[in-house]
């Protein structure tokens, strides 16, 4: 006991007249000196029981009294303990129960200092709380504790004010706007559109692939894009110092133009700048010009009928049709209204514009929406059209002509059921005329010599004649025509023949003979014709009008000209992209069934067959059209039509080329598309080797010499050829 108070007595602090204590506790236990600061300090202390030790503090001179309780917080962490602060009352405990007892709790950085216990929460902005935790706690004291608040992307940490103070620099350090996010530049003067293509051409290009096929540099990249709603630049890099650089260069640029308006340039990539011009004239003058030029126009076949039953239709929109490299016409290419100028260069595709800035930004806002690439539609069409002809033709005709050219009463009579002139004839009286006139088929019959008939001349004396004849005739019409197109845009497709039709003639006339005879031919198309024009929608179906003509001519000997028959439908259908929809189908039958008899006669049984004539006739036709439009978008989707149309040709070219000789050398086959016509690089087709010669039958072709030159030639002159 004497001992313990004489170690209390020494470690007592010396007062100083300037507010000072020195501090001098050497092995002294932990209740002499919290009563000791709790003397020095005036604050209040709680030790829980299990708070046991000594505590060494030595100061060489005198410290600030606002010193010592810090030093003290030190000594205790050191000792494994921690002071909890709580209403007026310092409590210490073990430092492992420290955070289960309430304490400072700060939002955000911690303001004080030294070894106090803070439980501090901390919301990121950038970061995930989640991953940040495993970073932060090998920092953390092992006895404290640090956990993440997933749905508040919070962090909760107790642990020492000093410590927190380190952990809230790290974290500041950490939670930094990722690289690569994007960030928006507003402009007040300038319009992004423009100067988004001058900082591409600028700064786009350092990204690039180095020379020798070396990777990009990822942080030379930057990625500019136009926000024409806002009149805003977006920015996007992984390089922080070369954002900040092509952000100032924006700053300069962002300059108030000159006064009174301005004079720009786009040049349009995909669409025609007559028709935007228009689209525009409509747009601030209030018109309906755009529409003009496409209102009412179909795809009828009735509007231009000819002569011969074919009909053409006119085309959709009279402004797609330019005639010998002329440009469309559209109505005027320049216009001023709603304080704009706009001027179409057609030679260039490009739009000339004097506007103010604001007016400028918005149409040049429009025509950046309106020039875009459109898509494409590719239509297959099955046409087929089946006709079935079937004749049955027998009877008997017979005729008394032997009493024809004698003196006194004479009588003749027979059986005549066809019309005489009729080609090829069946008439008996015309084959007696010449018997090269009789049609095909069986034809018996007897003749007896000759007989002079008084107005016919000598004809042969036939008695009796019997024909018999079955004819069909089976026609196949089938074509797959294909078209590819751009939306909202008409093509045409014919495969047939261009048939003359007279459609005026003048003969001389006695009284003036000096006039020459002349013909007046208008040429029309026969054969088929398919006309469409598609539009895709929203939902990705696509509407077609169609206009579809299967015609030919059906005879050339009508005195008052050709005849032709002609199928056509004329729709409008909306189908699904891929599907197969059908247009219409059309079967025709007609039956013909002539019967010519002797009355009464030709109705009894087995010798009416004698007296009459049947002739029965069959004609049926059906016609079915199949159609089956595909949606193309982009160069992908084209590269794989084209390519599968080629290797279609390919293949037809193979079958085309002959077998090799035996006897002779063959040359390849002539190609239907010539090595190197498309691009890419390559042959299409590889060259067809010609069969060797057999041996003995040919001499090999004479090889001109490698080097040097024969007398008389020129050394730039082509070798001479083999014989």
């Amino acid at each position: 006991m004497a001992l313990l108070v004489a170690v209390c007595l020494a470690a007592t602090p010396a007062l100083a007249a300037d507010d000072t204590v020195t501090l001098n506790f050497v092995n002294a236990d932990i209740d002499a000196v919290v009563r000791a600061v709790s003397e020095i300090t005036g604050r209040n202390f709680i030790v829980d029981p299990r708070v046991k030790g000594t505590i060494n503090i030595t100061s060489a001179r005198p410290v600030p009294r606002d010193i010592v309780y810090p030093t003290f917080l030190s000594a205790l962490r050191l000792q494994g303990y921690a002071a909890i602060e709580s209403d007026g009352v310092t409590k210490i405990v073990p430092e492992a129960d420290a955070k289960q007892h309430g304490g400072t709790v700060t939002r955000g950085p911690v303001k004080t200092g030294g070894d106090r216990v803070v439980t501090q929460v901390t919301t990121l902005k950038y970061e995930s709380a989640t991953q940040i935790v495993n970073i932060l706690r090998p920092l953390i004291t092992p006895n404290n504790t640090i956990a993440a608040y997933a749905s508040g992307n919070a962090l909760v940490i107790t642990d020492y004010a000093d410590n927190l103070k380190r952990i809230d620099r790290i974290i500041a350090a950490l939670d930094q706007p990722p690289a690569g996010e994007p960030v928006l530049v507003p402009l007040k003067y300038a319009s992004a559109i423009d100067l988004v293509t001058m900082l591409n051409k600028l700064v786009g290009d350092q990204g690039a692939a180095a020379p020798g096929g070396a990777p990009a540099d990822s942080q030379q990249r930057v990625a500019i894009i136009a926000d024409p709603r806002s009149n805003g630049i977006l920015l996007r890099a992984e390089n922080p110092a070369r954002l900040a650089r092509v952000r100032a260069l924006i700053a300069d640029l962002d300059t108030p133009g000159r006064p009174g308006g301005n004079m720009f340039i786009i040049y349009l990539k995909n669409a025609e700048a007559a028709r935007v011009a228009l689209t525009l004239r409509s747009l601030l003058a209030g018109g309906s010009d755009a529409a003009q030029g496409t209102t009412g126009q179909t795809l009828s076949g009735n509007n231009n009928a000819n002569s011969g039953g074919m009909t053409n239709a006119a085309p959709l929109a009279t402004v797609a049709s330019p005639v010998q490299g002329t440009a469309p016409t559209l109505g005027p290419n320049s216009f001023a209204a709603g304080g704009a100028m706009i001027q179409a260069d057609t030679a260039n595709n490009a739009l000339i514009i004097m506007a103010p800035e604001p007016v400028y930004n918005n149409l040049r806002a429009i025509v950046e929406k309106l020039d875009i690439r459109r898509a494409q539609v590719l239509v297959e069409a099955l046409i087929v059209e089946i006709s079935a002809d079937k004749a049955a033709e027998f009877g008997i005709q017979w005729q008394v002509l032997s009493g024809i050219g004698k003196n006194g009463l004479q009588g003749f009579g027979g059986t005549n059921f066809n019309p005489q002139g009729t080609t090829p004839t069946s008439n008996i009286i015309t084959g007696s005329l010449n018997l090269a006139n009789l049609g095909q088929g069986l034809n018996a019959g007897l003749l007896n010599g000759t007989i002079t008939i008084p107005g016919l001349g000598q004809i042969a004396n036939l008695a009796f004649l019997a024909r018999a004849l079955e004819t069909q005739a089976n026609a196949n019409i089938l074509s797959t025509p294909t078209l590819l197109m751009l939306d909202n845009e008409e093509a045409k497709i014919v495969v047939g023949q261009n048939v003359p039709f007279i459609t005026g003639q003048y003969t001389t006339a006695a009284a003036n003979p000096t006039v020459s005879p002349f013909q007046t031919i208008e040429r029309k198309d026969v054969g088929i014709t398919l006309r469409v024009r598609p539009q895709i929608t929203e939902g990705g179906s696509v509407r077609l009008v169609v206009y579809q003509e299967v015609s030919r001519v059906d005879s050339t000997s009508n005195p008052a000209g050709i005849i032709t028959d002609k199928r056509s439908i004329e729709s409008s259908v909306a189908v699904e992209d891929g599907q197969i929809v059908v247009l219409g189908g059309l079967i025709q039958d007609q039956l013909t069934d002539n019967n010519s008899s002797v009355p009464l006669i030709g109705e009894l049984p087995l010798i009416g067959a004698l007296f009459r004539y049947n002739n029965r006739e069959r004609t049926k036709t059906n016609l079915m059209i199949f159609i089956k439009p595909s949606v193309v978008r982009g160069p992908v989707g084209l590269s794989d039509v084209t390519q599968d149309r080629y290797d279609y040709l390919i293949g037809e070219q193979n079958k085309l080329n002959p077998p090799p000789r035996v006897f002779w050398n063959d040359p390849s086959y002539p190609q239907l598309v010539p090595n190197g016509a498309l691009p890419g690089g390559g042959p299409l087709v590889a060259p067809i080797t010609p069969a060797p010669p057999l041996p003995g039958l040919f001499p090999p072709p004479a090889t001109p010499p490698a080097t040097g030159t024969s007398p008389g030639t020129d050394s730039t002159s082509p070798p001479p050829k083999a014989p």
